[in-house]
């Protein structure tokens, strides 16, 4: 036979569930933040490949993009903030702002200019959301058609 539940022992038991509830958000959102700080640091960081090792990959996806019948494809996506100015002088399209790149958004575009470029490929670095009306994450598409 069960035992039926006061109303203060049912609110002791509601309260701990909510707790329970909110140490999981918190958890979780602390492990976000861990994912998002480690990309950023993955971001930064030489990639330390050579540029043959750079044409293999470079290869393979455009490749995969031929096969699905794509003359474009997204090779990377990034928050703005990787840039010295936050992406401004890429939301603006401003002369220079590749200069504004760091890290591996920087690599990419340079191995495109030394080694995609003379072949006829297209580069193209842009904004791609607005959260709050501000830019967001930039996106690198490299295009062939």
């Amino acid at each position: 036979m069960s035992k039926l539940l006061s109303v203060k022992e049912l609110h002791i038991k509601l309260a701990e569930a909510e707790g329970a509830k909110a140490s999981a958000a918190l958890k979780a959102q602390a492990a976000e933040e861990a994912e998002k700080k480690a990309f950023i640091e993955h971001l930064l960081a030489p990639s330390g490949l050579t540029d043959e090792q750079a044409s293999e990959k470079a290869s393979l996806i455009i490749g995969r993009a031929m096969d699905n019948g794509l003359t474009s494809v997204q090779v990377l996506r990034f928050p703005n903030h990787i840039c010295t100015d936050s992406g401004r002088a890429i939301n603006q399209v401003e002369e220079g702002w590749e200069k504004t790149l760091t890290g591996l958004p920087k690599e990419i575009y340079e191995f495109w200019k030394r080694k995609l470029r003379p072949l006829g490929y297209h580069i193209r670095y842009h904004i791609v959301d607005y959260p709050g009306g501000m830019p967001g994450d930039v996106a690198i598409t490299l295009s062939w058609g």
